[in-house]
């Protein structure tokens, strides 16, 4: 049985930002790298985000890594600094309002995510729902969108908690705005450490829509005051 107490993510994405696409919770083109982090303690979480090392292979990726604490703790709790494409989202006539997950029964609103004052990616404000990096990929469009939630908190399972149980050809749909639905099936998931983030598997550019569903994992590293790793799911959109 999995013991968890208190939830985040920490999604970091890369320096230069995106060519074509960003990542939900990715890059937000121009400059600083991000790293979004969703914290989760009594109160309602906050997110955190830190810039990446430059990779040759992933300038136009970002990396990510996951981090909790209760609101009111510093950045390195949280997600970091998100640089991803700003325009992807803000230039789209319909956006995420919702994500389903039949086979762990996942269904929850979207909150729109973005970055606090001091560059982190602010975490969901509710356990049960999930949230989009809404300045970066949206969802159906080429490139990987980003949708993290909390894995749990600290007093009971969260909107992700049976993340990690989702296999290959599950369903993930999410709801648009304008009444439409996007389908993807699950591709993979990988459980990665927080200091080896996956950056350019992550936040790479995609020739075609992409989805990543992302939240912590590992163990609960009680003097560090967050889980030791990153879960996250690759999905493709399907376009029959």
């Amino acid at each position: 049985m999995r013991r968890r107490r208190w939830e985040c993510i920490v999604i970091r994405l890369p320096k230069w930002g995106w060519v074509t696409i960003a990542a939900a919770v990715v890059v937000v083109g121009g400059g600083a790298g991000l790293t979004a982090a969703v914290a989760i303690g009594r109160e309602a979480p906050r997110a955190s985000v830190s810039q990446p090392a430059s990779d040759a292979t992933s300038t136009d990726e970002p990396s990510s890594s996951s981090s909790a604490a209760p609101r009111g703790n510093n950045a390195a709790d949280g997600p970091q600094d998100p640089t991803a494409n700003e325009t992807s989202s803000t230039a789209a006539d319909a956006v995420p309002v919702s994500v389903h997950i039949p086979s762990i029964h996942v269904d929850a609103n979207l909150e729109d995510l973005h970055k606090d004052a001091a560059g982190a990616l602010e975490p969901p404000t509710e356990w049960n729902d999930a949230g989009w990096y809404s300045d970066g990929v949206v969802p159906g469009h080429v490139g990987p969108a980003i949708i993290a939630g909390h894995v749990d908190s600290l007093t009971s399972a969260a909107i992700f908690y049976d993340l990690d149980e989702l296999a290959a050809g599950d369903a993930v749909t999410v709801s648009m705005s304008d009444g439409t639905t996007l389908s993807f099936t699950v591709r993979s998931s990988q459980q990665a450490a927080k200091n080896a983030f996956p950056t350019s598997n992550v936040y790479g550019t995609t020739p075609t829509p992409e989805l990543r569903l992302i939240t912590c994992g590992g163990t609960f590293d009680k003097t560090a005051g967050h889980y030791t790793d990153n879960l996250i799911v690759f999905a493709d959109l399907n376009t029959a």
